[in-house]
């Protein structure tokens, strides 16, 4: 059992990892939302159709609505900002603005006018966790400083820092609201739904922009291809099984060191294929960073005594 666990983390580390060479990759020659439509509704479909015949009970409609809210904030949002950067910004910085999307769950939590919001996403940060959330925007000030600090190779688009911005923010939005959505008990499943709207969601988005217009079939590079199905095999379906195998046969503290570890895969990954750069200034500021999100992850959160009660049953009890 511990080779299977740790051969499934591997694979989850690398795939995660190295999606995003690949999202360049897909980009080089794809519009970005349209790319990312095609690769969740092919990978939704696949996914909701194998649990459908495997006996997995049919969603009901609160448990669509869920999925929608979830796909659209974490797959259109999220990964479609991240895509749309990705023309814009190497993919080890986009991987590690992505990797500190904890830093905004602590102060979206921290800062929620709404104490019932707090209760149901975890509790009030606890001081650790705050200090966590100062260290990891320092790492990302060093990481995007000025030309003096950084060095001119590193200079970063603020125009895609800004949408990895956004991502962060739209991921950690939607991780928080996924802990007590109403979704099926098939975490397989579930991830299906979501991908399957949050395909749709990016469809009519590439639509609005007017990315169709730009789609020319003819121009897609073999490269562009080959990052498409690897996003859609390892990414999307390879990757989600590993980790949801994980999650109900590994402890929850191993299963997280993805999150330490992906940004770290990315940045090398994406020195050894794409000749992006690494330097002692970009592996500081990775370390500053992830040091902070695993603080975060490690620090127990304050419960008021309001929050620390139960927390009353969600309209999933509803009918749908």
């Amino acid at each position: 059992m511990k080779v299977r666990i740790w051969l499934a983390l591997i694979m989850v580390y690398i795939t995660w990892g190295s999606t995003y060479l690949a999202i360049r990759f897909a980009v080089a020659t794809m519009p970005p939302f349209l790319m990312v439509a095609v690769r969740f509704l092919v990978a939704g479909a696949i996914l909701y159709i194998w649990r459908r015949l495997a006996g997995d009970a049919p969603p009901r409609r609160i448990e669509w609505r869920s999925a929608a809210i979830v796909g659209l904030l974490l797959l259109t949002g999220g990964n479609g900002s991240v895509v749309w950067a990705e023309q814009r910004v190497v993919s080890g910085i986009a991987a590690l603005m992505v990797g500190a999307a904890p830093l905004w769950m602590v102060l979206i939590d921290a800062l929620s006018p709404i104490q019932s919001l707090r209760s149901r996403f975890g509790g009030k940060p606890s001081p650790l966790s705050l200090v966590g959330v100062v260290i990891g925007f320092a790492g990302i000030a060093l990481l995007v400083g000025p030309s003096q600090v950084a060095g001119a190779e590193m200079h970063i688009d603020p125009v895609g820092l800004a949408a990895l911005g956004l991502a962060g923010f739209l991921w950690a939005t939607g991780s928080l609201y996924s802990r007590e959505a109403c979704l099926p008990d098939s975490p397989l499943l579930g991830t299906g739904m979501e991908m399957l709207l949050g395909g749709l969601g990016s469809l009519l988005v590439g639509t609005l922009l007017g990315e169709w217009g730009r789609l020319d079939l003819a121009a897609i590079s073999s490269q562009s291809l080959l990052g498409l199905g690897y996003l859609i095999v390892f990414g999307s379906l390879v990757g989600f099984a590993a980790y949801t195998w994980l999650l109900r046969s590994a402890p929850t503290p191993l299963v997280s060191t993805y999150a330490y570890v992906n940004p770290l895969i990315a940045i090398f990954i994406g020195n050894l294929l794409a000749q992006e750069p690494l330097n002692a200034h970009i592996l500081i500021s990775a370390l500053i960073i992830i040091s902070a999100v695993a603080l975060i992850n490690s620090a127990p959160t304050q419960k008021s005594q309001m929050e620390a009660k139960p927390v009353q049953a969600s309209s999933c009890s509803g009918d749908g």
